[in-house]
């Protein structure tokens, strides 16, 4: 028996990047996954990718940040698969720049997403969660339920240009420790993740001079200069970032059985200690 088999697992963003490698590590499991993207195409495109290799999923399309966002998410889960196992908080983006020339609207729309979204989220899931809890007590079943919030080391270290990113991680790490002990007597785990540079289409170091990507109607920067990830390479000592598929790998260790015992902790996913 794979040790997710028959758990439902709530992916953010996970049309692409990070949160679709994660996905399919969940799904390669046994999990049953409610996938989500801002746009439809990547989150059908998943959704058929997971079903191609035998797992059940279905799509929830829209951004984090609206405010009926969450009521629908958890009600996908619900409607599709009457239960709730695993959520992980994973979507989001960075709209850097230093201090000064920071505007409310970058202030708040990276806080909105990363920190303001998966506290929605949780709220809404919690209902059902405890309900699942209290009906497995009843029956004398232990049933171990995992939270993952993705964090940064940008939230440990800081990182200059990224005042609302390094703020909203750092609420992240918070947020999960808090929860830890709101959760704990309901066997939840709730721990997170911090990474450091992995390598998506956020970070492309291939990516043309003011390259954009589109999110939520605004035209957001991507990639970084090459010469950047070059010093990266030499300073990390694994020398190199990181692929999804590592990160996702690290999502997943908090999501199996063996970390029952494991709760509040955040572990950083850098090839480096923090």
């Amino acid at each position: 028996m794979a040790k997710l088999d028959g758990k439902v697992a709530l992916v953010t963003g996970s049309g692409r990047g990070i949160g679709q490698a994660i996905a399919l590590k969940l799904a390669s499991e046994g999990a049953r996954i409610v996938v989500n993207d801002l746009d439809a195409d990547p989150a059908h495109e998943t959704v058929e990718l997971l079903k191609k290799n035998g797992a059940e999923a279905v799509a929830c399309v829209g951004s984090v940040t609206a405010p009926d966002f969450a009521e629908r998410y958890v009600g996908a889960a619900m409607k599709s698969f009457n239960g709730i196992d695993i959520i992980v908080n994973n979507a989001g983006y960075t709209w850097d720049d230093v201090i000064q020339r920071m505007s409310d609207e970058q202030w708040y729309a990276i806080l909105d997403c990363h920190l303001t979204a998966p506290f929605r989220i949780l709220r809404a899931a919690y209902p059902h969660i405890k309900a699942q809890w209290q009906a497995e007590s009843a029956e004398g079943r232990e049933v171990f339920r995992k939270i993952v919030n993705v964090s940064s080391v940008s939230a440990l270290n800081g990182n200059a240009g990224q005042m609302n990113y390094s703020s909203a991680k750092a609420g992240v790490i918070g947020m999960t420790r808090a929860l830890s002990r709101e959760w704990g007597r309901m066997k939840v785990n709730v721990n997170a993740v911090a990474f450091g540079l992995i390598h998506t289409r956020m970070t492309d170091a291939d990516a043309k001079e003011g390259a954009t990507v589109k999110i939520e109607g605004r035209d957001i920067r991507v990639g970084i200069n090459p010469e950047l990830l070059k010093t990266h390479a030499q300073r990390n000592p694994l020398g190199r970032g990181g692929t999804p598929d590592e990160a996702a790998g690290a999502v997943y260790l908090f999501c199996t059985p063996e970390s029952n015992y494991i709760t509040g902790q955040v572990v950083a996913v850098a090839g480096a200690p923090q």
